[in-house]
Protein backbone atom coordinates (compact mmCIF):
# COMPACT_ATOMS: atom_id res chain seq x y z
CA UNK A 1 0.00 0.00 0.00
CA UNK A 2 1.12 3.58 -0.64
CA UNK A 3 -0.22 7.12 -0.40
CA UNK A 4 -2.07 8.93 -3.18
CA UNK A 5 -4.00 12.18 -3.35
CA UNK A 6 -7.39 11.02 -4.63
CA UNK A 7 -9.91 13.49 -6.02
CA UNK A 8 -13.56 12.40 -5.96
CA UNK A 9 -16.72 14.05 -7.29
CA UNK A 10 -20.10 13.67 -5.59
CA UNK A 11 -23.54 13.47 -7.17
CA UNK A 12 -23.89 17.25 -7.01
CA UNK A 13 -20.68 17.74 -8.96
CA UNK A 14 -18.59 18.93 -6.03
CA UNK A 15 -15.02 17.68 -5.85
CA UNK A 16 -13.01 16.80 -2.76
CA UNK A 17 -9.46 15.59 -2.29
CA UNK A 18 -7.91 13.41 0.39
CA UNK A 19 -4.68 11.50 0.89
CA UNK A 20 -5.65 7.84 0.73
CA UNK A 21 -3.85 4.51 0.90
CA UNK A 22 -4.19 2.51 -2.31
CA UNK A 23 -2.59 -0.61 -3.79
CA UNK A 24 -0.70 -1.16 -7.05
CA UNK A 25 -3.62 -3.05 -8.61
CA UNK A 26 -5.69 0.15 -8.42
CA UNK A 27 -3.28 1.97 -10.75
CA UNK A 28 -4.19 2.25 -14.45
CA UNK A 29 -2.58 0.00 -17.04
CA UNK A 30 0.86 0.87 -18.38
CA UNK A 31 4.28 -0.51 -19.33
CA UNK A 32 6.35 0.97 -16.51
CA UNK A 33 5.80 1.20 -12.76
CA UNK A 34 7.64 4.17 -11.26
CA UNK A 35 8.31 4.94 -7.61
CA UNK A 36 7.54 8.66 -7.61
CA UNK A 37 10.11 10.69 -5.68
CA UNK A 38 9.18 14.28 -6.57
CA UNK A 39 6.39 16.15 -8.27
CA UNK A 40 5.42 19.80 -8.51
CA UNK A 41 2.48 22.19 -8.83
CA UNK A 42 1.40 23.60 -12.18
CA UNK A 43 -1.54 25.73 -13.28
CA UNK A 44 -3.14 22.65 -14.83
CA UNK A 45 -2.86 20.84 -11.51
CA UNK A 46 -4.84 23.64 -9.93
CA UNK A 47 -7.51 23.26 -12.61
CA UNK A 48 -7.64 19.48 -12.14
CA UNK A 49 -8.20 19.94 -8.40
CA UNK A 50 -10.87 22.61 -8.90
CA UNK A 51 -14.64 21.98 -9.07
CA UNK A 52 -15.41 20.16 -12.29
CA UNK A 53 -11.74 19.38 -12.87
CA UNK A 54 -11.28 22.55 -14.90
CA UNK A 55 -12.69 20.73 -17.91
CA UNK A 56 -9.57 18.53 -18.00
CA UNK A 57 -10.53 15.53 -15.84
CA UNK A 58 -12.91 13.04 -17.43
CA UNK A 59 -13.25 10.29 -14.85
CA UNK A 60 -13.29 10.04 -11.06
CA UNK A 61 -11.74 9.01 -8.75
CA UNK A 62 -8.66 10.73 -10.10
CA UNK A 63 -5.01 11.32 -9.20
CA UNK A 64 -3.73 14.70 -10.50
CA UNK A 65 -0.09 15.66 -11.05
CA UNK A 66 1.03 16.42 -14.61
CA UNK A 67 4.70 15.69 -14.01
CA UNK A 68 6.96 13.62 -11.78
CA UNK A 69 10.44 12.16 -11.42
CA UNK A 70 11.40 8.87 -9.85
CA UNK A 71 12.88 5.40 -10.19
CA UNK A 72 11.62 2.53 -12.32
CA UNK A 73 10.44 -0.43 -10.23
CA UNK A 74 9.27 -2.75 -13.03
CA UNK A 75 9.05 -2.44 -16.81
CA UNK A 76 7.67 -4.61 -19.60
CA UNK A 77 9.33 -2.31 -22.15
CA UNK A 78 13.01 -3.01 -23.00
CA UNK A 79 13.88 0.70 -23.00
CA UNK A 80 13.62 0.85 -19.21
CA UNK A 81 14.70 -1.44 -16.40
CA UNK A 82 14.42 -1.46 -12.63
CA UNK A 83 16.60 1.26 -11.10
CA UNK A 84 16.48 3.64 -14.06
CA UNK A 85 15.85 7.28 -13.18
CA UNK A 86 13.10 8.84 -15.29
CA UNK A 87 11.11 12.04 -15.80
CA UNK A 88 7.56 12.42 -17.06
CA UNK A 89 5.89 15.57 -18.37
CA UNK A 90 2.85 15.96 -20.56
CA UNK A 91 0.85 13.37 -22.52
CA UNK A 92 -2.26 14.37 -20.51
CA UNK A 93 -0.96 12.48 -17.49
CA UNK A 94 -2.63 13.98 -14.44
CA UNK A 95 -5.61 14.90 -16.64
CA UNK A 96 -6.93 11.92 -18.61
CA UNK A 97 -4.52 9.47 -16.94
CA UNK A 98 -3.60 9.17 -13.26
CA UNK A 99 -0.59 11.32 -12.49
CA UNK A 100 2.21 12.11 -10.09
CA UNK A 101 0.31 12.95 -6.89
CA UNK A 102 0.90 9.41 -5.65
CA UNK A 103 3.95 7.54 -4.41
CA UNK A 104 3.71 5.19 -7.39
CA UNK A 105 2.58 5.66 -10.98
CA UNK A 106 2.07 3.23 -13.84
CA UNK A 107 2.45 4.81 -17.29
CA UNK A 108 3.33 4.10 -20.91
CA UNK A 109 7.04 3.85 -21.66
CA UNK A 110 6.61 6.31 -24.55
CA UNK A 111 5.72 9.03 -22.06
CA UNK A 112 8.99 8.79 -20.12
CA UNK A 113 12.36 10.43 -20.69
CA UNK A 114 15.59 9.24 -19.04
CA UNK A 115 16.75 11.63 -16.32
CA UNK A 116 19.34 13.80 -18.09
CA UNK A 117 22.95 13.70 -16.97
CA UNK A 118 23.70 16.58 -14.64
CA UNK A 119 20.29 16.61 -12.95
CA UNK A 120 19.00 14.62 -10.00
CA UNK A 121 15.34 13.74 -9.43
CA UNK A 122 14.70 16.76 -7.20
CA UNK A 123 16.30 19.18 -9.65
CA UNK A 124 14.29 17.64 -12.48
CA UNK A 125 11.08 18.59 -10.71
CA UNK A 126 12.44 22.01 -9.78
CA UNK A 127 12.50 22.32 -13.58
CA UNK A 128 9.34 20.27 -14.24
CA UNK A 129 6.80 20.96 -16.95
CA UNK A 130 7.12 24.71 -16.44
CA UNK A 131 10.88 24.70 -16.86
CA UNK A 132 10.77 22.36 -19.83
CA UNK A 133 8.24 24.71 -21.44
CA UNK A 134 10.62 27.61 -20.75
CA UNK A 135 13.46 25.81 -22.49
CA UNK A 136 11.28 24.90 -25.47
CA UNK A 137 10.35 28.58 -25.69
CA UNK A 138 13.98 29.73 -25.60
CA UNK A 139 14.85 27.17 -28.30
CA UNK A 140 11.98 28.41 -30.48
CA UNK A 141 13.12 32.03 -30.12
CA UNK A 142 16.68 31.00 -30.97
CA UNK A 143 15.50 29.09 -34.05
CA UNK A 144 13.83 32.29 -35.32
CA UNK A 145 16.63 34.62 -34.20
CA UNK A 146 16.56 36.66 -31.00
CA UNK A 147 17.12 40.32 -31.81
CA UNK A 148 19.36 42.72 -29.90
CA UNK A 149 17.88 44.50 -26.94
CA UNK A 150 15.91 43.18 -23.97
CA UNK A 151 13.90 39.96 -24.08
CA UNK A 152 10.56 40.34 -22.30
CA UNK A 153 9.22 37.62 -19.99
CA UNK A 154 5.61 38.04 -18.84
CA UNK A 155 4.36 36.34 -15.70
CA UNK A 156 8.02 36.41 -14.77
CA UNK A 157 7.68 35.34 -11.13
CA UNK A 158 5.71 32.20 -11.99
CA UNK A 159 7.12 28.77 -12.78
CA UNK A 160 7.61 29.23 -16.53
CA UNK A 161 8.73 32.82 -16.13
CA UNK A 162 11.27 32.17 -13.37
CA UNK A 163 13.11 29.51 -15.34
CA UNK A 164 12.92 31.55 -18.55
CA UNK A 165 14.48 34.58 -16.84
CA UNK A 166 17.33 32.48 -15.44
CA UNK A 167 18.06 30.70 -18.73
CA UNK A 168 17.93 33.84 -20.88
CA UNK A 169 20.18 35.75 -18.46
CA UNK A 170 22.66 32.85 -18.34
CA UNK A 171 22.78 32.87 -22.15
CA UNK A 172 23.79 36.53 -22.06
CA UNK A 173 20.50 38.24 -22.91
CA UNK A 174 19.20 41.36 -21.23
CA UNK A 175 15.94 40.31 -19.57
CA UNK A 176 12.89 42.40 -18.66
CA UNK A 177 10.45 40.69 -16.31
CA UNK A 178 6.77 41.61 -16.09
CA UNK A 179 5.12 41.08 -12.71
CA UNK A 180 2.01 42.25 -10.92
CA UNK A 181 3.65 41.61 -7.55
CA UNK A 182 6.16 44.37 -6.70
CA UNK A 183 7.54 42.29 -3.83
CA UNK A 184 9.01 39.82 -6.38
CA UNK A 185 11.32 42.42 -7.95
CA UNK A 186 14.38 41.42 -5.90
CA UNK A 187 13.68 37.75 -6.58
CA UNK A 188 13.57 38.37 -10.34
CA UNK A 189 16.76 40.44 -10.23
CA UNK A 190 18.47 37.59 -8.37
CA UNK A 191 17.57 35.32 -11.31
CA UNK A 192 19.15 37.77 -13.76
CA UNK A 193 16.43 40.23 -14.75
CA UNK A 194 17.86 43.69 -15.38
CA UNK A 195 14.52 45.45 -15.79
CA UNK A 196 11.22 45.05 -13.92
CA UNK A 197 8.04 46.01 -15.78
CA UNK A 198 4.89 46.56 -13.71
CA UNK A 199 1.97 44.56 -15.02
CA UNK A 200 -0.32 47.59 -15.17
CA UNK A 201 2.08 49.28 -17.59
CA UNK A 202 1.54 46.64 -20.24
CA UNK A 203 -1.71 44.89 -19.38
CA UNK A 204 -4.13 46.94 -21.48
CA UNK A 205 -4.61 47.19 -25.19
CA UNK A 206 -4.16 50.55 -26.88
CA UNK A 207 -5.72 52.00 -30.02
CA UNK A 208 -2.40 52.11 -31.85
CA UNK A 209 -1.60 48.71 -33.42
CA UNK A 210 2.12 49.54 -33.32
CA UNK A 211 4.22 51.21 -30.62
CA UNK A 212 7.96 51.72 -30.33
CA UNK A 213 10.14 48.73 -31.25
CA UNK A 214 11.21 47.72 -27.75
CA UNK A 215 11.66 43.98 -27.34
CA UNK A 216 14.09 41.65 -29.13
CA UNK A 217 12.01 38.63 -28.16
CA UNK A 218 9.34 37.62 -25.68
CA UNK A 219 8.21 34.59 -23.72
CA UNK A 220 4.57 35.18 -22.82
CA UNK A 221 2.82 33.14 -20.14
CA UNK A 222 -0.17 35.47 -19.82
CA UNK A 223 -1.96 35.82 -23.16
CA UNK A 224 -5.03 38.03 -23.49
CA UNK A 225 -4.69 41.80 -23.57
CA UNK A 226 -1.05 41.70 -22.47
CA UNK A 227 -0.01 39.55 -25.41
CA UNK A 228 -1.92 41.82 -27.78
CA UNK A 229 -0.09 44.84 -26.41
CA UNK A 230 3.32 43.15 -26.57
CA UNK A 231 2.89 42.23 -30.23
CA UNK A 232 2.81 45.92 -31.11
CA UNK A 233 6.04 46.56 -29.19
CA UNK A 234 8.22 43.91 -30.83
CA UNK A 235 11.23 44.81 -32.93
CA UNK A 236 11.12 44.12 -36.67
CA UNK A 237 11.28 40.35 -37.29
CA UNK A 238 11.25 39.51 -33.58
CA UNK A 239 9.31 36.59 -32.12
CA UNK A 240 6.92 35.96 -29.24
CA UNK A 241 6.74 32.45 -27.77
CA UNK A 242 3.21 31.97 -26.43
CA UNK A 243 3.05 29.48 -23.56
CA UNK A 244 0.08 30.37 -21.35
CA UNK A 245 -3.27 32.04 -20.87
CA UNK A 246 -3.36 33.20 -17.26
CA UNK A 247 -4.72 36.53 -18.57
CA UNK A 248 -7.34 34.95 -20.82
CA UNK A 249 -7.63 32.91 -24.00
CA UNK A 250 -8.81 35.80 -26.15
CA UNK A 251 -6.41 37.85 -28.26
CA UNK A 252 -7.74 41.39 -28.87
CA UNK A 253 -5.09 42.22 -31.46
CA UNK A 254 -4.77 43.21 -35.12
CA UNK A 255 -2.66 41.59 -37.83
CA UNK A 256 -0.65 44.81 -38.31
CA UNK A 257 2.43 43.69 -36.28
CA UNK A 258 2.66 40.58 -38.47
CA UNK A 259 2.23 42.45 -41.75
CA UNK A 260 4.29 45.59 -41.13
CA UNK A 261 6.99 44.31 -38.78
CA UNK A 262 7.18 40.62 -39.65
CA UNK A 263 6.57 39.65 -36.02
CA UNK A 264 6.37 35.90 -35.37
CA UNK A 265 3.89 34.40 -32.89
CA UNK A 266 5.20 30.97 -31.90
CA UNK A 267 2.92 28.50 -30.14
CA UNK A 268 4.72 26.33 -27.58
CA UNK A 269 3.20 22.97 -26.67
CA UNK A 270 4.94 20.75 -24.15
CA UNK A 271 2.18 18.13 -23.80
CA UNK A 272 2.56 16.28 -27.11
CA UNK A 273 6.15 17.36 -27.82
CA UNK A 274 8.04 14.62 -29.76
CA UNK A 275 10.49 12.50 -27.79
CA UNK A 276 13.64 13.67 -29.58
CA UNK A 277 12.88 17.34 -28.92
CA UNK A 278 12.09 16.56 -25.27
CA UNK A 279 15.50 14.94 -24.89
CA UNK A 280 17.12 17.91 -26.65
CA UNK A 281 15.34 20.36 -24.35
CA UNK A 282 16.23 18.45 -21.18
CA UNK A 283 19.85 18.36 -22.31
CA UNK A 284 19.80 22.13 -22.80
CA UNK A 285 18.26 22.59 -19.35
CA UNK A 286 21.09 20.61 -17.75
CA UNK A 287 23.63 22.70 -19.68
CA UNK A 288 22.16 26.21 -19.68
CA UNK A 289 20.14 26.59 -16.47
CA UNK A 290 22.41 27.64 -13.58
CA UNK A 291 21.77 25.25 -10.71
CA UNK A 292 22.23 27.97 -8.08
CA UNK A 293 19.51 30.02 -9.78
CA UNK A 294 17.30 26.94 -9.93
CA UNK A 295 17.72 26.34 -6.22
CA UNK A 296 16.75 29.94 -5.50
CA UNK A 297 13.37 29.29 -7.17
CA UNK A 298 12.51 26.20 -5.11
CA UNK A 299 9.66 26.22 -2.63
CA UNK A 300 9.77 22.86 -0.78
CA UNK A 301 6.49 21.10 -0.04
CA UNK A 302 4.99 17.76 0.97
CA UNK A 303 1.96 15.83 -0.24
CA UNK A 304 -0.22 17.29 2.51
CA UNK A 305 0.48 20.80 1.13
CA UNK A 306 -0.96 20.02 -2.31
CA UNK A 307 -4.63 20.98 -1.81
CA UNK A 308 -3.71 24.49 -0.65
CA UNK A 309 -0.96 24.97 -3.21
CA UNK A 310 -3.15 23.95 -6.14
CA UNK A 311 -5.73 26.51 -5.00
CA UNK A 312 -3.04 29.18 -4.54
CA UNK A 313 -1.61 28.75 -8.03
CA UNK A 314 -5.00 29.52 -9.59
CA UNK A 315 -5.00 32.79 -7.65
CA UNK A 316 -1.50 33.76 -8.76
CA UNK A 317 -0.10 33.24 -5.27
CA UNK A 318 2.67 30.75 -6.07
CA UNK A 319 6.18 32.08 -6.73
CA UNK A 320 8.94 30.08 -8.39
CA UNK A 321 8.99 26.29 -8.48
CA UNK A 322 7.18 24.20 -5.90
CA UNK A 323 8.99 20.88 -5.40
CA UNK A 324 6.93 18.24 -3.59
CA UNK A 325 8.86 15.51 -1.81
CA UNK A 326 6.52 12.54 -2.10
CA UNK A 327 8.26 10.62 0.69
CA UNK A 328 8.46 13.43 3.27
Amino acid sequence: MFNALIVNKDDEGKTSAAITQISEDQLPHGDVLVAVEYTTVNYKDGLCMSPGGGGLVRNYPHVPGIDFSGTVETSSDPRYKAGDKVVLTGWRVGEAHWGGYAQKARVKADWLVPLPAGLDARQAMAVGTAGLTSMLSVMALEDHGIKSGPVLVTGAAGGVGSVAVAILAALGHEVAGVTGRPETADYLKSLGATQIVAREEINETVKRPLEGETWGGCIDAVGGAMLARVLGQMQYGASVASVGLAGGAGLPATVIPFLLRGVNLLGIDSVMQPYDNRVRAWGRVAKDLPMDKLEAMVVPATMSDLPKLTADILNGQVKGRVVVDMNA
